[in-house]
């Protein structure tokens, strides 16, 4: 019989290299996936945030104020809208104010008989009742303007006679006319400062040549407030000179009206209260102006007050600083990344502020992780307090910061997320 050839081997040998095969590939697959879930996992996987270094000074400080007082009598000085800046020298105790007391007259008859802004008022009738007046006051070696019998003022032209020459007779003869007389005028006086709460000054003139009118620094300072406050008495002190039925030409006493920005307030000047000054002022400090009052009692000549109100003022401007704290542009961090990529952080806009003495700016920064980003991106802000008053500053970067790119991701698997 013819002898058979197997054939199961060969098929077993097959099968075997099919299988050996299979594995090859397969992992072949498995290896591309796995090189393949890498790369895209490093194209999209989060690249790691950075956090801005910044620096800062938290606190902004001035130089303190030196304020030049006078070597005489009291003084105070306020800036109204800059707390702290509220200050006096020498005694708060009440002592005669001369023509200052005016002042007074003038805002309580303007209670009794008001006036809107921009109005004249009623007309006053002058009659030999007030010419009498006037020579009695010149007999009394008071200051005056002269009264002419048969002439009229209105309201205003009657203020303005009493307080820019300081006549007294017109003082008399105004609150003859409003309260009927002067006595009656004193009473109403007098209630009226207890009822604002000017505990230390008292009137027993209307016109202030009494050594009995008296008010302290602090008082003072109050009163030249009501008197900014009304439109009418805030015109007039600020006047120069007027021309008035029967009086003519009268020049306001105040002679440092315009001095670093002053715009009145009265003047007084007797022996007994020495010469004084109650003063307001826009004192110029940078691009703006602040509202300034201050007074000066007891100084012993006029040459005297005019030159201690003068350093007086011009200190309390040095005292003032225009501040600016962050300009457009300016640095308050850096960003830079892993893979070294970098950006300042800046100012998109500049602030300022008016500071009275060393009052501190407070600075505070906000700012948030960056992973990449574009020039002008907003990251943060700059916050900056002033008595309470708080500015804010968007910070963004100067610059683009782009993303790693394909080949940092890919060197630099640890370093993704996170």
């Amino acid at each position: 019989m013819p002898q058979q050839v197997p054939v199961d081997p060969p098929r077993r040998l097959s099968r075997s290299v099919y299988r050996r095969r299979r594995v090859v590939v397969f992992s072949l697959i498995i290896a591309v996936l796995v090189a393949f879930c890498y790369v895209v996992g490093s194209l999209v996987a989060p690249v790691p945030a950075t956090a801005a270094v910044t620096a800062h000074d938290k606190t902004l400080t001035q130089p303190a104020a030196q304020l030049a007082w006078p070597a005489y009598g009291s003084s105070a000085i306020v800036a109204p809208d800059y707390p702290g800046a509220d200050v006096s020298h020498g005694s708060d105790a009440s002592v005669p104010i001369a023509s200052i007391t005016k002042t007074i007259t003038a805002l309580v008859v303007l209670e009794k008989k008001p006036l809107k802004s921009g109005e004249q008022g009623p007309d006053i009738a002058f009659t030999q009742r007030d010419v009498d007046i006037w020579n009695q006051v010149v007999a009394a070696g008071g200051s005056w303007a002269p009264a002419v019998a048969g002439t009229s003022l209105t309201e205003k032209q009657a203020l303005e006679a009493m307080l820019l020459p300081s006549a007294n007779n017109y003082a008399i003869s105004l609150t003859n006319w409003a309260f009927g007389s002067s006595d009656a005028y004193v009473k109403a006086a007098n209630a009226w400062l207890a009822q604002k709460g000017f505990t230390g000054t008292k009137i027993v003139t209307p016109d202030g040549l009494d050594p009995g009118n008296v008010s302290t620094p602090k008082d003072l300072i109050g009163i030249g407030k009501l008197v900014l406050a009304d439109p009418t008495l805030a015109s007039i002190v600020s006047e120069k000179n007027v021309v008035l039925p029967g009086a003519g030409s009268q020049d306001n006493t105040n002679t440092l009206l315009g001095f670093e920005g002053m715009d009145g307030i009265k003047t007084g000047n007797t022996d007994e209260a020495g010469n004084c000054l109650l003063f307001s002022a826009q004192v110029p400090v940078g691009t703006t102006k602040v509202r300034v009052l201050g007074v000066v009692l007891g100084a012993p000549t006029h040459d005297d007050l005019w030159a201690g109100v003068q350093a007086l003022l011009t200190s309390v401007k040095a005292g003032f600083h225009q501040v600016t704290p962050v300009e457009k542009g300016q640095v308050f961090g850096t960003y830079t990344t892993a893979w070294g990529a970098s950006s300042k952080l800046i100012a998109t806009e500049s602030k300022s502020f008016v500071v009275w003495s060393d009052t501190p700016i407070q600075v505070d920064l906000q700012t948030r992780p960056l992973s990449s980003g574009f020039t002008g991106d907003i990251l943060g802000q700059g916050t900056f307090t002033l008595n309470g008053k708080t500015e804010t500053v968007p910070l963004a970067l100067a610059k683009d910061v782009p993303d790693p790119g394909f080949g940092w991701r890919l060197a630099h698997p640890g370093g993704l997320g996170t």
